[in-house]
């Protein structure tokens, strides 16, 4: 039988452990925060059944669901007929009931409606799983990712968007980030830009084109919105909104005056100021808090205040970003309950760390003590050691007797083990053990009460 080239799902890939202690150290930090604003953590199944999720994405996203055929013999209760047509969208709901998430929102949705009797709300969620999209592998792009969400539901007070700020600001400035925008609008300000030029009905049209604006520059936004129908006088309303200077004050006086015939409009205003009078009365550690009116972020979706999080330290997209949305649970028969959540881009988060050089030395090593010996009786001499290092909450090992002391070193260097611990028979002799600091190279012989005091320290 020929060897099969081992190998990992396009779109999927394998973590170190290396990796693993630099993204752990991420979500921990963005985990300690949730839960220091009162967030509690849930988890959601890996796969929903496919009415769950069906038809919440639109017609491409559903599209990107990873489908899951059903167990034994799928094809068993299939039509004949069906099967004949040579379709698989028309046997793809006999053959597959459930389906890998494509998002963590529309499972909490469905968890808030099952759970709606057990919840205390307004009910405030964190979730930090994998989901996965049947999408086009590419740099940056994986078919399995990890999502980072907070959601708020069951409150519509606007003091959650201020704390959804608060804990942008504090989570990035906790992993080091120094220089980074924290990017606020508000669909009601974008529905008030449409209402004044009479052309509410082309919403999309008008955002899609002004949320470009940093890629392809006002000439290139004013030539797409002549193509989308609008016109001369139409530009001429709309181009001093979407280059709006100065202070967020001074930003939002220039929108009271342009949307003043848009109650929609105002309502914009008034909720963006009152989020920019909680900031005021919780000064921001690191983060700069700035009203984009360019800002869009999937418009049919959001229903007032929209975020995008971006680090100026690095070329890179979004690292965060969220909104209000009204009626999260109405897929699910349960109406009204209005929220607003926010997502850190774990996997960009990770490559600006790393481009940084932000990455504590502790997230490069687990062990922080190996004990070496060179024969069995060093290696039960150790032992004891060894557990009073691990009961002191040390990561410590002990490396098995038989192996030269040059390879125990060289263990503990390709681990980044910082400190290791020789013992030998003369060190057994004195009680004196060789202490290394595998850094700077130096070597001192110490009781194991004071190797133990030394690492607790």
């Amino acid at each position: 039988m020929a060897s099969i080239k081992p190998s990992v799902p396009k779109g999927t890939r394998d973590f170190s452990p290396t990796e693993m202690v630099k993204r752990n150290y991420i979500f921990d930090t963005i985990k300690s925060v949730f839960r220091k604003y009162g967030y509690q953590q849930i988890e959601t199944p890996t796969m929903e059944n496919s009415s769950t999720l069906l038809g919440k994405y639109g017609e491409e996203g559903d599209k990107l669901i990873f489908k899951i055929l059903n167990s034994g013999d799928y094809l068993a209760k299939v039509n004949p007929e069906k099967l004949t047509t040579l379709n698989s969208n028309a046997v793809a709901s006999d053959i597959s009931e459930k389906a890998l998430r494509y998002d963590l929102t529309v499972p909490f949705a469905r968890y808030v409606v099952q759970h709606q009797n057990e919840i205390t709300f307004p009910f405030k969620r964190f979730q930090v799983q994998p989901v996965w999209r049947a999408d086009r592998p590419q740099r940056g792009r994986y078919r399995e990712f990890y999502q980072c969400d907070a959601d708020v539901v069951g409150s519509d007070s606007l003091l959650n968007e201020a704390e959804f700020v608060m804990i942008y600001d504090e989570a990035l400035s906790k992993l080091g980030l120094k220089d980074f925008s924290i990017k606020i609008n508000n669909r009601k300000i974008l529905s008030g830009i449409a209402q004044i030029i009479d052309k509410a009905d082309n919403i999309i049209d008008l955002t899609v084109a002004i949320d470009k604006l940093d890629k392809i520059g006002l000439d290139g936004v004013i030539k797409e919105l002549l193509e989308r129908g609008f016109t001369e006088a139409d530009i001429d309303k709309i181009k001093p909104i979407i280059l709006l200077e100065g202070s967020n004050t001074q930003k939002l006086q220039s929108l009271r005056q342009a949307l003043a015939s848009s109650e929609v409009g105002l309502k914009g205003c008034d909720e963006i100021e009152m989020v920019f009078g909680y900031i005021e009365k919780c000064p921001l550690q690191t983060a700069k808090l700035e009203l984009d009116i360019t800002l869009a972020r999937g418009i049919n979706y959001y229903t007032g205040a929209i975020f995008e999080v971006k680090t100026n330290e690095v070329v890179m997209g979004s690292i965060g970003g969220g909104g209000r949305y009204d009626d999260l649970t109405g897929m699910f028969g349960l109406k009204g309950l209005t929220g607003v959540g926010i997502s850190f881009g774990a996997d960009r988060i990770y490559d600006v760390l790393e481009e940084l050089n932000l990455f504590p030395a502790a997230a490069n090593q687990s062990t922080q003590v190996l004990i070496c010996n060179f024969d069995k009786e060093g290696e039960l001499y150790g032992l004891p050691l060894l557990q009073q290092l691990r009961r002191q909450n040390i990561n410590a090992e002990l490396y098995p007797a038989g192996a030269k002391i040059k390879k125990q070193m060289e263990y503990a260097n390709n681990k980044n083990i910082p400190y290791t611990v020789v013992i030998g028979s003369e060190e057994i002799q004195s009680g004196l053990l060789a202490f290394k600091n595998m850094t700077t190279g130096e070597q001192e012989k110490l009781s194991v009460d004071d190797i133990v005091k030394r690492m607790v320290v």
